[in-house]
């Protein structure tokens, strides 16, 4: 009788190497899938190692445009932010990878799908949720969550030892026990030592960008233009008086911001956060280049989005977006109604933003747009009148907006007389 099927997500580390091993001791026959979302891997080794334990085929699919085009893109048009300092690119990366994950179990005529998540994080409920949406009658095997295997591995160093016994070499060490997550927007860093919020990061963990202190002492600058919110063109220099670039496609776009923002350390937080299933977790982040994209963005809506739109959209789509994505919810009827509020929020947002990275920092030395016209320098002079504002006009202004906050001073005169009176 033929084995039934499952479609792990496979990384090649410590956690789906192992967990590999097991679903094929269980009797599964395995097909890896692994979705390269820019982390910086061997996918040929990985994919060596895989086919060595045991796994029937392994699959590497390149989802880097998809995973920039539709969900970085749309995060930077709204400015997506979790609890005032995460960009969500772990979150952001998810639903791609699950929906690349659900199309080769498809194809395979799977049974189930697998994942190497925790029990007690967000990326096995970001996982589970996108699998149920997209193939309602899956069935999904959570090792971490079974309590025959969370007894037999109660932790990594367990993982370690069953690693080493059966032979599957893994990068994770004991002396380096933190967990690393990494995509085209950020690598992201957790567990082991980092779980007292006290300890400082080692300065070797981090990966991606270069310690600010150590950076270059030159400022490095460059311009980023969009088109409906959504970044379209960068120029730079990759070196002083060198030929200036221009770059238009999104995948390389987003590849030469994020290695103009590593060089030069900007993106590190080091945050503690509050995980959707109730727990806090503490958690330290790279994001280079998504941190320099959207805030250009947020700067050049300044200049070009209407105030009452950006105020709206700031209120309700921004807090909702971030909160779908991090929550898992990608695959639901309310982020689709946030799309299309973000598209029409959008539609101004044209121009340019002249742009420094320095030591750590990102600043803005200028914005223009060739198509939009809300700011009017002459209005806004405070060296002459303009054609289309009268000075006097703002007594009367004032004087309505007066109205009632003299009723609220009345009143509260009124109220500490009659407390004085007392």
């Amino acid at each position: 009788m033929a084995k039934e099927k499952v479609c792990l997500a496979y990384s090649g580390g410590l956690d789906t190497s192992c967990i590999l091993a097991w679903l094929i001791e269980e009797g599964y026959s395995v097909i890896c899938f692994m979705a390269d979302v820019g982390q910086e891997e061997d996918f040929e080794a990985a994919k060596e190692k895989a086919l060595k334990i045991g796994a029937e085929k392994v699959y590497i699919e390149d989802l880097r445009r998809e995973f920039i085009e539709e969900l970085c893109f749309p995060a930077v048009q709204c400015n997506a932010i979790y609890e005032n300092v995460y960009l969500l690119g772990t979150s952001l990366a998810r639903p791609v990878i699950a929906r690349g994950q659900i199309a080769v179990a498809q194809r395979e005529g799977c049974v189930a799908v697998s994942h190497g998540c925790t029990g007690k994080g967000n990326d096995q409920v970001r996982f589970e949720l996108a699998f149920y949406a997209l193939q309602p009658s899956i069935k999904v095997i959570a090792p971490w969550r079974i309590p025959a295997f969370y007894n037999r591995f109660a932790g990594r160093n367990d993982l370690l030892d069953y690693a080493a016994k059966v032979g599957i070499p893994v990068s994770q060490t004991k002396a380096k026990p933190w967990s690393m997550d990494e995509n085209l927007a950020h690598c992201s860093y957790e567990a082991g030592i980092l779980e007292d919020p006290d300890t400082t990061p080692p300065e070797d963990m981090w990966k991606l960008t270069i310690d600010p202190v150590e950076a270059p002492d030159e400022p490095e600058d460059f311009v980023l233009s969009f088109e409906k919110g959504i970044p379209t063109k960068l120029e730079y220099q990759e070196s002083k008086g060198s030929k200036k670039k221009t770059v238009t496609d999104s995948v390389e776009l987003f590849l030469a911001v994020n290695a103009i923002a590593r060089r030069h350390g900007v993106g590190r937080i080091d945050i503690v956060e509050n995980r959707f299933i109730g727990l806090k977790s503490r958690g330290c982040y790279e994001t280079p280049g998504l941190t320099c994209l959207r805030a250009a963005h947020i700067d050049l809506e300044g200049l070009v989005l209407d105030r009452e739109v950006r105020a709206l959209r700031d209120q309700f789509v921004t807090f909702n977006y971030a909160k779908i994505l991090y929550n898992g919810l990608y695959f639901s009827p309310e982020r689709e109604f946030l799309d299309a509020a973000i598209a029409a929020s959008q539609k101004s947002v044209n121009g340019q933003v002249r742009c420094r990275v320095y030591k750590g920092t990102f600043s803005v030395l200028g914005r223009s747009s060739a198509t939009e016209s809300l700011y009017d320098a002459t209005e806004s002079s405070m060296d002459e009148i303009g054609s289309s504002f009268e000075p006097a006009d703002t007594t009367g202004f004032i004087a309505v907006q007066a109205i009632r906050l003299k009723k609220y001073g009345a009143t509260k005169t009124g109220d500490d007389e009659k407390k004085a009176a007392k």
